[in-house]
């Protein structure tokens, strides 16, 4: 099937969860990233039970602290 990740089309295998997308994308720090399906943000605990679909849109985001 086809989905987007972080702007690029991609083919993936049917039934792929959050959770193997991640690693499948080799995502740094995977612990502290935050995920968007469809542009709704994604508890991490769906992440192994949140089955992507044909046409799903993915991004992955990252948020720093810092600053004084």
């Amino acid at each position: 099937m086809k989905i987007t990740v972080a702007g690029e089309q991609k083919e993936v295998a049917d039934g792929l969860s959050i959770a193997e997308l991640i690693v499948l994308e080799n995502v740094e720090t995977p612990e502290y990233v935050t995920v968007s399906v469809n542009e709704e943000f994604v508890n991490s605990d769906s992440f192994e039970s949140l089955i992507l679909k044909e046409g799903d849109v993915v991004e992955f985001l990252y948020f720093m602290g810092g600053g004084r």
